[in-house]
């Protein structure tokens, strides 16, 4: 089994969907994002999908894993050996929900939660390595929305030797935290606002880089998606929310040029 390459380690490495309608995801995500989706001929995954920019891999979309679970994104923080980090998950108070296991020959994953609920997964590789992001209609950024994020900030420290810088969001709004690596900002997490209903637990939400996030809002929305927050700025750029026709919940986001 080979090695992570340093340069994953600790860090987002790959996001997926599984979908309660995965022909109908993949048909909204392919004309969103202009993404080249095909599904694997090997029965061995499932009919689960590749999605491509060119030649390089973005995401994967492939069917859900048991009756009834909703339509979710799904982020993946890469390691060098997923059996170690499976221990160090419950050590620090989460809980192993799939054990570490073979995909074909492309690597090992391991799905955990975090000690307030939040699914993230874990990805070794062997053949496959990783996905671009930070372009145009790829990966850009991850977000927990987290009920206490007090409680897994040290979860995510101890697990992924992740630091945090805070810094406010403005009267009445709390604080947001960025998880760090080596002093690099890899991800977000907020506590979640008292008014999401008690029965959303806390997740991982992705977000997807764009250019013009106020025309892919709209394009969203005329493809089937559902309004969940519209197109606004920040101090790191513009960003709005959206939930995907399959009820999928996913972010678009432009960072402001410096």
């Amino acid at each position: 089994m080979a090695n992570a390459p340093a340069t994953i380690v600790n860090k987002p490495t790959w996001v997926d969907l599984s979908s309660a309608d995965p022909a109908g995801s993949r048909e909204f995500y392919a004309k969103l994002f202009g993404w080249d989706i095909a599904v694997a001929t090997d029965p061995q995954y499932g009919g689960y999908a590749m999605a491509k920019i060119g030649d390089e891999d973005v995401a994967g979309i492939g069917p859900t894993q048991s009756p009834g679970a909703p339509t979710a994104w799904m982020l993946y923080i890469g390691t060098q050996d997923a059996e170690n980090l499976a221990t160090e998950v419950r050590a620090a108070g989460g809980t192993v929900i799939a054990p570490p296991f073979d995909v074909g020959d492309q690597g090992r994953m391991a799905v955990f939660q975090d000690p307030a609920g939040a699914f993230i997964s874990a990805w070794q590789p062997t053949s496959m390595s990783g996905f671009v992001s930070g372009a145009p209609n790829t990966f850009s950024w991850a977000e927990l929305n987290s009920r206490g994020i007090e409680k897994v900030i040290p979860f995510y420290n101890h697990v992924f030797g992740w630091t945090q810088k805070t810094q406010p969001m403005g009267e009445g709004m709390g604080v947001y935290t960025e998880f760090q690596l080596a002093g690099v900002s890899l991800a977000g997490g907020v506590e979640m606002s008292p008014m999401v209903p008690a029965e959303v637990p806390s997740y991982w939400m992705v977000y997807f880089g764009v250019e013009d996030v106020d025309g892919t809002y709209q394009k969203a929305l005329g493809a089937g998606a559902r309004e969940m927050l519209p197109p606004r700025d920040f101090p790191g750029g513009r960003f709005a929310i959206v939930g995907d026709p399959q009820g999928a919940v996913f972010g678009l986001l432009r960072m402001a040029q410096r």
